[in-house]
């Protein structure tokens, strides 16, 4: 990297902000990604030169020559976390280093360049600082802050790329359920594989998301709102879902989750479910689990609850599992005690509403 080990930000306020008035209403309701900031953060990379030119500066389109190589061979990856309004006024994050060790090993698996992770850090941080009125002042309410990268040099071959742009930008964003946290349905798909040993499971990049759409169709098509995928070898083990991880709470208080080799996502939601359980007395085993067992241990009442993980979500509970030869119901259908104690305590957490044992809230302002 230029200059060092630390970037310095050149920062160029965008000269026609939107309103204090027209924020105001955009913020009453806006939804999931579809409002976003005022500004944004790009860095770029050249082999031989490293990272420069980092800029916050005014959001607005990307020019890309039609030869860009991710338009191509789609090296390209992302992150996804949030800043919160914490209860004393001031604003936090939930373990952003987590996400910039992620973004590396996404990228080392993409041979992509590593982006330093003080820097990837620093650069959420100074767009907080530029867009904190964006950060919505409501229940669940909250700031989704998306990282990527992706190759911007300009050629056709199949090699990485010698250039690359880095860029953040925001959203805000309110409760990801309008009429709070209910049970989901979900799809186990038939024919659908998320992600294959070896391959980039494991990778936060968006190819896999762009694998998974045909199956999230599918899984609509027979009323569900999200698809489940099996293990690409046997096609019986339990992956993931389409963006989220799984947990299984029994009915003796242990927890199951699919273990990580590297055909799924190393959450930081999960990997934070995982502490939380184990602090509260639940024994957390990450296991194989077969879809075979999930239907008879709900169906002999072994199994209890039955919740998906992620960052937008937080926690939410699996109510009714659908596939081609039938349906059934995990435990009433309703969310259990362990889901949302859980699911709780995260959102305190990340909120800065109670204490912080593990170092995870990171102070923004």
């Amino acid at each position: 990297m230029s200059g060092g080990d630390k970037l310095d930000f050149e920062i160029r306020p965008n000269p026609a902000p939107v309103s204090a008035t027209d924020r105001a209403a955009l913020l009453a309701n806006p939804g999931f990604g579809r409002v976003f900031t005022d500004h944004m953060v790009t860095i770029r990379y050249a082999d031989g030169k490293g990272w420069y030119d980092a800029r916050v500066e005014a959001r607005a389109p990307i020019p890309m020559d039609p030869a860009s190589a991710v338009l191509h061979y789609a090296q390209e990856i992302f992150e996804g976390m949030k800043a919160y309004r914490a209860a004393d006024g001031g604003v936090t994050m939930f373990r952003p280093y987590a996400n910039a060790a992620r973004f590396n090993t996404s990228a080392a698996r993409m041979a992509m360049p590593a982006l330093p992770e003080e820097t990837f850090v620093d650069s959420l941080q100074r767009l907080i600082e530029i867009d904190r009125e964006w950060i919505p002042d409501v229940e669940d309410g909250s700031l989704y802050l998306r990282p990527f990268m992706f190759a911007s040099e300009v050629f056709l071959g199949v090699r990485p790329a010698n250039e690359y742009l880095y860029a953040v930008i925001a959203s805000p964003v309110g409760a990801y359920f309008a009429s709070g946290v209910r049970p989901v349905t979900v799809w186990v798909s038939p024919d659908y594989t998320r992600a294959a040993p070896g391959g980039t499971g494991a990778a936060k990049c968006g190819g896999n998301y762009a694998a998974s759409l045909a199956a999230q169709a599918e899984a609509a098509e027979h009323g569900c709102e999200q698809v489940v995928f099996l293990d690409a070898v046997e096609r019986r083990f339990v992956d993931e879902l389409g963006g989220m991880n799984v947990f299984f709470v029994y009915d003796d208080g242990s927890m199951a989750t699919p273990p990580l080799t590297g055909t799924i996502l190393p959450g930081i939601t999960r990997e934070s479910v995982i502490a939380l359980a184990e602090a509260a007395g639940h024994e957390v085993r990450e296991r194989p689990v077969s879809f075979a067992e999930w239907q008879a241990d709900a169906a002999s009442g072994r199994l209890r609850e039955v919740f998906a993980c992620g960052t937008a979500a937080v926690i939410t509970p699996i109510g009714e599992v659908r596939f081609p030869d039938g349906e059934f119901a995990v435990a009433d259908g309703e969310p259990g005690p362990v889901t949302m104690a859980l699911r709780q305590q995260l959102v305190d957490l990340q909120r800065g509403k109670t204490a912080d044992p593990h170092n995870w809230v990171h102070r923004v302002l």
